[in-house]
């Protein structure tokens, strides 16, 4: 199986507002960067879309260390929210629908057709990686931005 590195970042111009998502996929000496835009969505959507999206790049099963600054994303897998919300019926313990539920679904589903650990980095901090998404998710926020005026 083969193992890769997946670095992700969303950004969002306003909240709900323009967004933007990059991925940076690394297989041994080999990267890739995906990125793209959506209108009117959150921070918290375009994080959960680009891991989608890069894990959406995959042509086979993979083992894939994903490297996220959103500890929304990453706290859902760790602390199993996840399993918690689907067997709750895609409710919050307070009996409230999960936000993003059918991204979260979707996230489901690719993490069961890969071996996927989640890893949370502070963002704008040491990683050269981060800063390199971050820098593409908010170009393609900035990009959309220009297009609608």
């Amino acid at each position: 199986m083969k193992r890769l590195e997946l670095f992700t970042d969303g950004a969002c111009l306003g909240n709900p507002g323009p967004g933007g998502w990059a991925a940076l996929l690394r297989y041994k000496q080999h990267e890739k960067i995906i990125s793209g835009a959506t209108a009117d969505t959150t921070n918290n959507r375009m994080e959960l879309y680009a891991v989608i999206q890069g894990l959406q790049a995959l042509t086979e099963p993979c083992a894939v260390e994903v490297y996220t600054d959103s500890q929304y994303l990453q706290k859902a897998f760790a602390k199993q929210w996840l399993r918690k919300w689907e067997q709750n019926g895609w409710v919050t313990y307070d009996n409230k629908p999960v936000k993003n539920q059918d991204l979260w679904q979707e996230l489901q589903k690719l993490t069961r057709q890969h071996q996927v650990r989640f890893h949370w980095i502070k963002g704008h901090a040491d990683c050269k990686e981060n800063r390199l998404v971050d820098k593409e998710a908010r170009r393609q926020a900035q990009r959309l931005k220009k297009e609608v005026l």
